[in-house]
């Protein structure tokens, strides 16, 4: 079985390369993928394989697998997002703050984009499977039914952020998912592939701070987009304003912190358990920032903070790895 799952894998992966090899231009296809957001898919990720590590021996195949899995649905969110946008006439060319989109410009065709969208959900789907059958050797045990089913509402959401009938993300309803998905699902859902079970309450914390600093990352998008938001979104900041939505940045961050702090605490004590506190100047310099620049010069904000958390979270991970091998 897992032989074939291989094989389909590795199949779409040659077909995705070939399909874009052949084409004129290779640039506005890694564009479209926006590969400066894949640190913020992997941060909770290898933070849960991490805890799991310092706590069980992990397959390293499902932690690879579980790693892939996390690039792949970032894709898929934001080459859906892009062409949700375009489809709904949303993606304005004069209004953009953030990195220029592709279909706007004309660079990839819209049956062309529509494609890759496709592709990217199926090896999201052909990833994920991998990664159960290598985590639980069958797709029928009780965990692996809960981490599929967990799997396929991570690809509709994924999707349906802008795409479909009703997007969430024009509903102002993208805070709550990124919460979930890139905090409690991201943390608690690697660390149960890895270890097959949640052995405490206050693992829930960790996955709180990287939800929380997730949020944030689309809380700063949001409040860098908020005049050209206005008129098809209800985000965060389009609803209560840009100085609120600073005060809500704030608390975001500050609240991912204290989980984490909280969470620590909760551990053993050990000096290496705070590794993460090194990343601190990044997020004050951030925070600055943020509440004292506006539109687009808020720009450089969402890598600076995508690899802070990223930063953050691999340092508290290492940290407890560290301690267990002392």
């Amino acid at each position: 079985m897992s032989c074939g799952l291989f094989a389909v894998l590795f199949y779409m992966l040659f077909y995705t390369l070939y399909v874009v090899g052949t084409m004129k231009k290779l640039k506005p296809y890694i564009t479209a993928m926006r590969l400066r957001t894949l640190p913020q898919s992997l941060a909770g990720v290898a933070l849960g394989l991490l805890l799991a590590t310092a706590d069980y021996v992990v397959n390293p195949w499902t932690a690879f697998f579980t790693l892939l899995t996390a690039v792949f649905l970032q894709i898929l969110s934001n080459t859906s997002n892009e062409l949700g946008d375009f489809l709904k006439g949303t993606d304005r060319k004069d209004d953009r703050k953030g990195p220029a989109y592709t279909l706007t410009q004309g660079l990839i065709s819209e049956k062309g984009y529509r494609t890759m969208v496709w592709t990217y959900a199926a090896l999201s789907a052909a990833s994920g499977l991998t990664m159960v059958w290598f985590s639980f050797g069958t797709f029928f045990s009780y965990g692996a039914i809960i981490t599929l089913f967990m799997g396929l509402m991570a690809i509709s959401a994924a999707m349906r952020y802008t795409l479909g009938k009703n997007p969430y993300g024009y509903r102002g309803y993208g805070d709550l998912n990124v919460f979930i998905y890139f905090g409690i699902v991201s943390v608690l859902g690697s660390y149960f592939v890895a270890a097959h079970e949640i052995p405490n309450w206050y693992l829930l914390l960790p996955a709180v701070s990287v939800g929380c600093l997730s949020t944030a990352v689309l809380n700063v998008n949001n409040i860098r987009d908020i005049e050209s938001d206005r008129l098809t979104r209800r985000t965060i900041p389009v609803r209560f304003g840009e100085k609120k939505a600073k005060v809500y940045h704030v608390f975001l961050v500050t609240a991912g912190w204290a989980a984490m702090i909280g969470y620590t605490m909760a551990r053993a004590f050990d000096w290496w358990h705070y590794l993460f506190v090194f990343t601190l100047p990044l997020f004050i310099v951030h925070l600055v920032k943020v509440w004292h620049l506006s539109g687009k010069a808020l720009d450089p904000q969402l890598p600076m903070l995508v690899i802070s958390t990223f930063l953050f979270s691999l340092l508290t991970g290492i940290g407890f790895v560290v301690f267990l091998f002392q």
